[in-house]
């Protein structure tokens, strides 16, 4: 008793099969890597069963990232080592599905910075930032920026950023408000060098949230100014800060050809 004949295939059968392009097994047929041997009877080339079977194997090892050269000494065991080599590839595999799970860790942060603000626990915010920060504000801030590039910047900074690294911003930011209050408190007036001095750190400081240009700068003094909320945590540092902070804010910028009744931001 014979067995059953396998069907032979044609090549876009084949390549429906496999999902794979018609043009992708010409080139494996070309450089001799998987070639169809049948014929039809008009005269087409066939893929018999083995030949098909081979070009599945090639299929599949070509998934794991072997290359054709790797491929076809492994097909045709010319010398090749098959196990080590394929035991080497799957080592670079688990190094690459490592790394995609740090992408994923990472995404995920991400994600949650984009809609909480700060990656951290209320908790956790309050023992960095101090025991009169309001997780809150970070909630505030988003539905007020959310849309915003600079949000978007802000939180893909955030979602990186170590417990140690916050720790490390709010203490510059912290030394920074103080020494606005010290100045403030000695008579330093707008455009004098110590001022110039204190809006630069302020803005080199606070563009470790996102890129912070003078004009925009410029608004964020007025925004200190204006908004009853920064305004207090402003004047908690000393009486009258937010709107002298403004002024050495705009004082700064005039002397960079910035019109602070203009600016806008950008």
């Amino acid at each position: 008793m014979t067995e059953p004949r396998v069907a032979e295939q044609t090549v876009g059968e084949l390549a429906h099969e496999l999902g794979i392009t018609v043009r992708t097994l010409h080139h494996w047929d070309e450089i001799g890597l998987a070639s169809p041997s049948g014929r039809s009877a008009a005269g087409y080339r066939l893929y018999t069963g083995a030949d098909a079977d081979r070009v599945r194997r090639v299929v599949a090892y070509r998934e794991t990232g072997l290359g054709l050269d790797a491929i076809r000494a492994v097909l045709n065991d010319e010398g090749a080592e098959i196990v080590a080599t394929l035991r080497e590839q799957r080592a670079q595999l688990a190094q690459r599905i490592e790394e995609l799970l740090q992408l994923d860790d990472r995404l995920a942060a991400m994600a949650e910075a984009h809609e909480r603000g700060i990656p951290l626990a209320p908790a956790e915010q309050r023992a960095i930032i101090g025991d009169d920060w309001d997780p809150d504000a970070a909630q505030s801030a988003q539905e007020r920026w959310g849309g915003t590039l600079q949000w978007a910047q802000f939180a893909e900074r955030a979602a990186t950023r170590s417990r140690a690294e916050w720790q490390e911003l709010s203490a510059a930011m912290s030394r920074l408000q103080l020494d606005l209050g010290n100045a403030l408190a000695r008579g330093v007036q707008p455009g004098d060098d110590e001022a110039d001095a204190l809006v630069d750190r302020h803005r080199e400081t606070f563009s470790n949230f996102f890129p912070l240009t003078r004009e925009m700068q410029v608004c964020l003094g007025r925004m200190f100014e204006q908004d009853a909320g920064f305004a207090a945590h402003y004047d908690g540092f000393g009486e009258g800060l937010s709107h002298w902070f403004r002024r050495i804010i705009d004082a700064s910028a005039r002397k960079h050809g910035i019109d602070p009744d203009t600016a806008t931001w950008r």
